[in-house]
């Protein structure tokens, strides 16, 4: 009976995300071009389900539950040798703009006089991860109303920049004369949220959407040392008078785990390719159903002081990954 119950409550939503998946895969495989980039434009287009009672659970398990699991079976397809073959320029590069662009956040609260906690969210949900960093900053901040607010409007806003940056950045890139490798450290480290920076990534490249995970996974597991920092500055603790600590996403564990499997040897070539399979469809699912939930009305809602924060924000840490490369790249240089 439970199972029957959930399977009518989420069916709905779920069915509207594998005909937005099929539709895109068929596209793509029809005329070609990047079948993450159709599904989230097809996804866009059916905006008007994001606030339907019956499709609502649905498409959220799609864009949280299934990019999870999608992004964790990725580890099957990564080794720790291509980790290593990285370097640590590219990694020093990326973390220094992480820190960068929540400093910037910490400056534009206080030249727009509004709270400095609201530039260490945008700005740490910039740097970081997106949604998930704003939700976790969110909870070790003190607990206000405008704070409540504010989360709301970064978690809507760095979506939607995050979506307009899975379709501009690639060109970018590639007018930029970037090789994969570099695009996908440019993706990895400038746009927000994972689901985004996959569909950006492998659009161009299996060797850019690789490395793009890499960066943005190394993104997501400082999410707990930034957090925790956060928490000590403003001194947030919960119920029991301990320091709220944020949790590590449990996908990124199960990333892990895969790509040590797999660099040991232990994942049969077979079982990889069902592995990449399985992930790209629960990829291209749960692009579809951040397309459905994604409002650009409701983004032109906002005030435009988070906007001015968001995008400018946004814009710093693409810069920064964008001049560090270049610099990377120049010739005599020995990372």
């Amino acid at each position: 009976m439970q199972r029957t119950q959930a399977l009518n409550r989420y069916w709905p939503g779920f069915a509207v995300t594998i005909v937005i998946a099929l539709a895109a895969s068929f596209v793509a495989s029809a005329w070609g071009g990047p079948q993450l980039l159709y599904a989230l434009l097809f996804g866009l287009g059916f905006h008007f389900l994001a606030h339907e009672p019956q499709c609502v659970p649905g498409v959220q398990f799609c864009s949280s539950t299934l990019l999870r699991i999608g992004v964790a079976l990725l580890g099957a397809r990564i080794t720790l040798g291509q980790v290593a073959a990285l370097g640590v320029a590219p990694l020093v590069l990326v973390l220094c703009a992480m820190v960068a662009t929540i400093g910037l956040g910490w400056l534009l609260s206080r030249w727009l006089r509004r709270p400095v906690a609201e530039g260490v969210l945008s700005g740490g949900a910039v740097a970081i991860c997106g949604a998930s960093a704003a939700l976790a900053i969110s909870a070790v901040l003190p607990r206000t109303r405008d704070n409540e607010q504010y989360t709301l409007l970064t978690v809507l806003g760095v979506t939607s920049l995050s979506t307009a940056a899975m379709v501009i950045y690639p060109l970018l890139a590639r007018l930029g004369g970037l090789p994969d490798e570099a695009v996908g450290v440019f993706l990895g480290g400038a746009i927000h949220d994972v689901a985004q920076v996959v569909g950006a990534g492998y659009s161009i490249s299996n060797t850019a959407g690789d490395t793009a995970t890499i960066v943005k996974l190394t993104r997501v597991a400082f999410l707990v040392p930034f957090v925790l920092a956060i928490a000590l500055c403003f001194g947030a603790r919960g119920a029991s008078g301990q320091l709220a600590a944020p949790r590590l996403p449990v996908f990124l564990g199960g990333f892990v785990v895969l790509m040590l499997l797999n660099s040991a040897g232990l994942i049969p070539a077979l079982m990889a390719d069902h592995l990449n399979t399985l992930s790209r469809i629960c990829l291209v699912m749960a692009i579809a159903a951040s397309g459905v939930k994604t409002s650009v009305r409701a983004l032109a809602s906002l005030g435009w002081k988070p906007v001015v924060m968001l995008v400018a924000e946004t814009l710093w840490i693409a810069s920064l990954m964008l001049v560090g490369l270049w610099l990377l790249q120049a010739p005599g240089h020995t990372a």
